[in-house]
């Protein structure tokens, strides 16, 4: 069952300000996957771990200087179709939610699953996104 669009619009509202795309539908997951350069996708979610870990570290590493071509978000539990078709995008490791993928010449090159956000803090998690960002995005 989806979360209630109150809770959630705070959330969206902090990925907006750090000018991460949302996508609303399988439509345009499949076309933000499409464009040229390297992408980042970041499944939210209402968990502790999102807020209080993967939100903040993706504001961090957003800032370094070296940074995906276009960052993206699904709402898991909020966006369905559009969480299924940006999983479906990396079948490959199991679901999990909060989750950051990074795609490189349209290939995932690299995923950071919930097990390695909910445990550490954002520093930690920034600092492993920046150097995935530096060995991909250059």
């Amino acid at each position: 069952m989806p979360y209630d669009p109150m809770l959630v619009e705070p959330m969206r509202q902090d990925m907006r300000a750090m000018s991460v795309e949302e996508l609303l539908d399988a439509s345009a997951v499949d076309s933000f996957i499409e464009r040229a350069g390297t992408k980042l996708v970041f499944v939210n979610s209402v968990c502790g771990c999102a807020a209080g870990q993967a939100r903040p570290a993706l504001r961090i590493a957003l800032q370094h200087g070296v940074r995906p071509d276009h960052a993206g978000t699904v709402f898991a539990g909020q966006d369905l179709d559009a969480t299924a078709r940006a999983r479906s995008h990396f079948a490959q490791v199991p679901p999990s939610s909060p989750s950051i993928a990074l795609f490189k010449d349209g290939e995932l090159a690299y995923f950071m699953p919930r097990h390695m956000i909910e445990s550490r803090d954002a520093q930690s998690i920034a600092f492993d996104l920046v150097g995935a960002f530096e060995e991909h995005c250059k």
